[in-house]
């Protein structure tokens, strides 16, 4: 005799039939599911149809209907329910296919940093976590180790995550979409600075380099002392390969597409950058690969270089910063005009009208002028006169390097 809700509602343990193989099975608890009974290849199952708290008689009916249809039809409903299901990926790997699907339209190699801070910042706390289970407080709680710290990269973090979250939700991943806007609330205000960013005064930095010299050998270190010697960017550091090098020249080729101005920029490497380079070349491995890179494929942190400098007890000083005692030592100690510095550190001309009509580099003042660098900050701050090429050592030193 078929069920009633009245039946259903009072039925003790056991098995109850409605008819066609649809029961209603009541355990010793008390806890009652439907259950529909069928062959399937000749072998008997049971497939489950939910708790009658959420299916009723006549859902029960109809969902028992409806897998009978696919039974007749050649289906296997547990095969079709699993593909049915959406498996939910873990953060980490949430972010790596987001960081696929976007990276094709960026416009430079810079976009390798947006990965690379997730891997180091926020993938050892949550990339194995289920991306939908990534909510405001847990990002709070990501960010609240570096967001004084390390400010700006930390609000790039947050707005990273945030990507991740959109992707994953467009991808049916979570089915809301997620505002990380009350993650703010959630942390210390950060003061913003004022003015330039920090520098070492450039009569400190020999010391620094000799500091870097004499310690153990890292990629780290190599990179630090690279970008100093050069006076480049961080990025432009970490992200040189060995085909933009042509070490017998001394000259470094930074494409357009790694330079903040998108202009490829040309680097007359000084005698002590090349042996540097020299004694990287000779533990590369990979031809083509990441210089300053443990195996070629994975670039150092952005914040590798700045660690250096905390550990060696100077708090303030930014990597960048370099860039500005170089800057200073050239203005004070140097004849070498301010536009042969400025094109050194890649600015551009403000003025378009004087930037169409001056066309030079300035390349082999420079080069001079990246010799004296090198000579001032391996030999420290000495008396000096100001006379605008560079030592005849500097230039013995390049052809032995070469």
């Amino acid at each position: 005799m078929a069920l009633t809700a009245l039946k259903v509602k009072n039925a003790k343990p056991g098995r109850h039939v409605d008819g066609r193989g649809l029961c209603l099975v009541v355990k010793p608890s008390g806890a009652k599911s439907w259950v529909l009974r069928m062959q399937k290849d000749g072998k008997r199952r049971d497939y489950g149809l939910g708790s009658i708290f959420d299916v009723s008689l006549a859902e029960a009916r109809d969902a028992a209907m409806a897998l009978r249809r696919q039974v007749r039809l050649g289906l296997d409903p547990v095969a079709e329910k699993r593909k049915s299901r959406k498996v939910v990926p873990s953060f980490e790997t949430a972010a790596r296919d987001c960081y696929e699907a976007m990276k094709e339209g960026w416009k430079n190699q810079r976009h390798a940093s947006w990965i690379s801070s997730l891997e180091n910042h926020v993938f050892p706390l949550i990339g194995a976590k289920p991306v939908n289970e990534v909510e405001s407080p847990i990002v709070v709680e990501v960010l609240s180790p570096i967001w004084l710290e390390i400010p700006d990269t930390a609000r790039r973090i947050l707005q990273r995550i945030g990507a991740v979250l959109d992707f994953a939700h467009i991808k049916g991943w979570i089915p809301d979409e997620l505002s990380l806007r009350s993650v703010r609330k959630g942390l210390p205000r950060q003061v913003e600075k004022s003015g330039h960013l920090e520098a070492m005064a450039y009569d400190d930095v020999p010391t620094l380099m000799r500091r870097l010299a004499t310690a153990a050998r890292t990629t780290g270190r190599d990179a630090l002392r690279f970008t100093i010697y050069n006076a480049v960017r961080s990025n432009e550091t970490r992200f040189a390969v060995w085909t933009e090098f042509d070490l017998d020249k001394g000259v470094w080729t930074i494409p357009g597409e790694r330079m903040k101005a998108g202009d490829t920029h040309v680097v007359p490497l000084s005698a002590a950058a090349v042996v540097l380079l020299r004694k990287r070349w000779d533990e590369r491995s990979s031809d083509t690969g990441l210089v300053f890179s443990n195996d070629g494929e994975k670039p150092i942190s952005d914040m590798t270089m700045t660690k250096l400098l905390r550990d060696d007890g100077i708090k303030r000083v930014t990597v960048h910063g370099f860039r500005s005692a170089f800057t200073d030592w050239t203005a004070e100690r140097t004849r070498f005009p301010k536009e042969v510095a400025d094109k050194a550190l890649a600015h551009k001309l403000p003025n378009k009208v004087e930037a169409a009509y001056r066309r030079t580099d300035f390349f082999e003042k420079r080069r001079s002028l990246m010799a004296r660098w090198a000579e001032f900050l391996d030999r420290g701050p000495v008396k000096e006169n100001k006379e605008t090429g560079p030592a005849p050592s500097e230039e013995i030193k390049l052809r032995a390097a070469a």
